[in-house]
């Protein structure tokens, strides 16, 4: 069959994905990416991934398959490309996304040249999503998992044409994450009723404003809520502790419930409204990967997600002249943040993705 390379968390879904290869006759090799120092502070807790317990839960399956393993140093490529850019976008009033970084240039940059030279095939990952070719696109395509409680294409939309076509997502096909936890447990994977991760890996404590502070080695400097006329309503404890869409956690006694809508790096203000401040009718994005087409001549209906756990809504991409992807809404769409990813789609199919760079208020129509 050919040659695969499995990037093993040491959770059921890629333990199961491994199984479901060497099954298929795949000549099979388990990689794990060690990608921080528990000793440096930056340890996993039981919510995320990539603890000292799951290299052995991966080591553990990997031996029951009797396929070879092997832990690989990421640690200097994960602080350039993962946890400074994590902590630049929060400080430029930006909300990141760095499981989508990591999935990009992690799982399928370094473990991609990883494969190259181990001679393999394939890479394989435990994300429930799934490939197709096309005959008459002539491409590769990036479909919705069929079980669409569990879809991650949203944080896969980077792939291009060469990584898909060397890519495979086991689990895509499955219907519940139920079916996946009865296999492993049939095959004895003492992993098989393992949470799955939730956290960012390398936010220890859970507070990423803590972790940030701790990276800098100070704390933010303190400054004021206002609302959108500027008038104070107290003070925050850091620019980059706050959210767009946030309204819990501000510490504040408000006589109606409020929200973050926007930040004022130069004032080191946070902006709060009651409403409409923080709905957008159109958004730009960049850093644009086309996937199920080349980027449209003129205006594309598409349905499209601005956030992992956000639903899809209706509207309009187009290109600027300037190659900047201006993303229109049917209605206007709540919370958009500057820095997470927009994802289009074309009924389970994703038509590409890129980095919110700015969220549109209001249209000049």
């Amino acid at each position: 069959m050919g040659k695969a390379l499995i990037a093993m968390s040491g959770g059921v879904d890629s333990s199961v994905a491994a199984l479901l290869m060497k099954e298929k006759g795949y000549d099979c090799i388990g990689i794990t990416m060690k990608l921080y120092d528990s000793e440096t502070g930056q340890a996993c807790r039981s919510k995320t991934c990539c603890t000292l317990e799951d290299v052995e839960d991966a080591r553990q399956v990997a031996s029951t398959l009797s396929i070879p393993y092997y832990v690989l140093n990421f640690k200097d490529d994960f602080q350039k490309k993962v946890i400074l850019p994590f902590v630049e976008t929060y400080e430029n009033g930006g909300t990141p996304n760095p499981c989508i970084r990591c999935n990009r240039f992690m799982k399928h940059e370094k473990l991609y040249k990883k494969a190259e030279e181990l001679g393999c095939d394939l890479i394989v990952t435990g994300h429930y999503a799934r490939i197709r070719y096309d005959e008459e696109k002539k491409r590769y395509l990036l479909l919705r998992a069929k079980d669409e409680k569990k879809d991650q294409s949203y944080v896969l939309y980077f792939l291009n044409q060469e990584q898909l076509k060397h890519s495979m997502f086991p689990l895509g096909e499955f219907e519940t994450k139920e079916e996946v936890r009865t296999i492993a447990e049939k095959n004895g994977f003492y992993n098989a009723d393992k949470p799955d991760s939730q956290d960012i890996c390398f936010v220890t404590s859970g507070d990423y404003g803590d972790f940030l502070e701790k990276f800098r080695g100070e704390p933010y400097p303190g400054g004021y809520f206002v609302d959108e006329e500027g008038h104070k309503l107290g003070k925050h404890k850091g620019i980059v502790r706050y959210t767009i869409g946030q309204r819990k956690g501000l510490g504040l006694a408000l006589k109606q419930p409020m929200y973050v809508a926007g930040k004022d790096l130069e004032k080191n203000r946070v902006i709060l409204t009651t409403g409409d401040a923080l709905y957008s009718e159109a958004l730009l994005a960049d850093d644009f990967n086309w996937i199920s087409m080349n980027p449209p001549k003129e205006e594309y209906f598409v349905t499209a997600k601005t956030r992992y756990n956000a639903k899809a809504v209706p509207a309009f991409v187009s290109v600027e002249d300037n190659g900047a992807v201006l993303v229109r809404f049917a209605e206007p769409e709540r919370a958009v943040a500057m820095g997470q990813a927009v994802v289009l789609y074309d009924g389970e199919m994703v038509v590409g993705g890129g980095t919110i760079i700015k969220a549109i208020k209001k249209l000049e129509h």
